[in-house]
């Protein structure tokens, strides 16, 4: 059949509003043209993130009225617990109120100068807590990962080369752990085959290093090992899970993604000693060990959520989504990063804006654009993200100049994707008027999320 309806209904809808052209001018000056900084009411199709923003289901809504705020070993822990035990297979639980917490916990006491801690492509906030606590990030994606337009199944795999060379050259002593990112939101939202998992796995251990999975959209992973990998279409999804966190001594997770709710995270951890030291700051920091920053009723949600992510027709839909998306994108002449992932499409700015150097920053120019143009917020995967200047004083460019379109969960339909797929269209036949940005204003870490910039003349 050649199309097949999402596996739920619409039971409530929300109005947007598109602001006119000029008004769409002063916000995006007024907000320094950082679209972070824009009004949520202000935007028309929110694509920035799909992290927090999806729809939770009847089941999840019900679940949040079960909510236990008791302070102490609430009832809602426990159901959190049980569930996210039972995916990763790992006794101990920290519950956090989003991913980057649960990354800060952990680099806070084992990232330290000197320190080492490579990743298939860490994202911005792994990398910036890594960096604030002094270690060094080094991302060993496979070589077809950096080839934009290569179609190729497990473009986030692990280079294996790459990493034994690392581990030979640092010893066990100055990596105190590896991490794999699943899917590889960096590069383009693509999957890490079984098979790459569990090698990185087996290299990991022979050097006695623990391997965690920064498993965010696990899920969404092990759909495509499902679809992509032959020696796995036998297996169900929850099958593949418990395979890839077989692998793995710990995860951190942001569970706005794969949770499929608004708020959330946590670490999971193999290793008693470790957990209980974590433990400790865990309550300086986020709260008491079985709350951890979240309310019962959020506890409630994720648990459920944890459940709905792991069914087959749910991931057809969202994934199949994204795919339709890519298909719309390039029938407008837009280059995209190929093969679609499972969150989001992601715009090759350096293609669709050649004449913008990378020091005047072409992705976030695109950004730029896409709400100029229709009123639509995506984010800049480029050299405003990721850029640096070395100590030549040389500005070195990222790797890859991206605009990332992420697909909040069951929130948007194919009509709205359409639309921003028109919008992009729109701007490739007019790519000669965009001229690029400086910045004017920064911080230290993270300078995406604040930074003003102003037009280049």
């Amino acid at each position: 059949m050649k199309n097949w309806p999402e596996p739920y209904r619409i039971k409530m809808v929300e109005a947007i509003r598109l602001p006119p052209r000029e008004e769409r001018e002063r916000i995006l000056r007024e907000a320094g043209y950082n679209l972070f900084m824009v009004r949520a009411e202000d935007v028309f199709i929110d694509l920035l993130t799909d992290s927090g923003t999806g729809a939770m289901s009847d089941k999840q809504w019900s679940a949040l009225m079960r909510g236990d705020e008791s302070y102490a070993q609430a009832r809602s822990w426990f159901r959190f617990y049980e569930a996210v035990r039972g995916f990763t297979g790992m006794e101990h639980v920290l519950p956090t109120h989003q991913g980057r917490a649960a990354e800060n916990l952990l680099f806070s006491q084992i990232a330290r100068p000197g320190f080492t801690i490579p990743n298939n492509s860490h994202f911005d906030t792994t990398r910036a807590n890594i960096e604030f606590f002094g270690a060094e990030a080094v991302d060993l994606v496979i070589p077809e990962g950096r080839d934009i337009h290569l179609d190729y199944p497990f473009k986030g795999n692990m280079d294996l080369d790459r990493l034994e060379t690392l581990l030979k050259e640092k010893g066990s002593k100055s990596v105190p752990l590896c991490m794999i990112t699943i899917t590889n939101n960096t590069g383009g939202g693509q999957p890490v085959s079984l098979a790459n998992i569990r090698a990185t796995g087996e290299l990991c251990r022979r050097y006695g290093v623990p391997l965690f999975l920064d498993c965010c959209r696990f899920a969404e992973n092990a759909y495509f090992i499902k679809r992509r990998e032959p020696e796995c279409a036998h297996m169900s999804i929850r099958e593949i899970v418990a395979a890839m966190f077989a692998c793995a001594d710990g995860a951190t997770m942001s569970a706005k993604k794969d949770g499929l709710g608004n708020i959330g995270g946590f670490l999971a951890l193999r290793d008693g000693e470790l957990a209980a030291r974590l433990k400790s700051v865990l309550i300086l920091k986020e709260g008491f060990p079985t709350y951890g920053g979240l309310a019962g009723r959020d506890l409630e949600a994720l648990s459920q959520g944890f459940e709905e992510v792991q069914e087959e027709d749910y991931l057809e839909a969202r994934v199949g989504q994204i795919a339709r998306f890519g298909e719309a994108l390039k029938a407008q002449g837009v280059p995209i990063l190929e093969p679609t992932g499972g969150h989001a499409v992601y715009l090759d700015a350096r293609g669709i804006l050649p004449h913008v150097p990378a020091h005047a920053f072409p992705a976030q120019s695109l950004t730029a654009e896409l709400y100029l143009e229709g009123g639509v917020r995506g984010v800049e995967i480029g050299s405003l993200m990721f850029g640096k200047t070395g100590k030549d004083g040389r500005f070195l460019p990222a790797a890859l100049e991206l605009v990332r379109l992420a697909v909040p969960r069951r929130v948007y339909t194919d009509n709205h994707l359409g639309y921003v797929a028109d919008v992009a269209g729109e701007i490739v036949r007019k790519a000669s008027r965009c001229k690029g940005f400086r910045i004017v204003e920064e911080a230290p870490f993270l300078r995406h999320f604040t930074a003003r910039l102003e037009p280049l003349a």
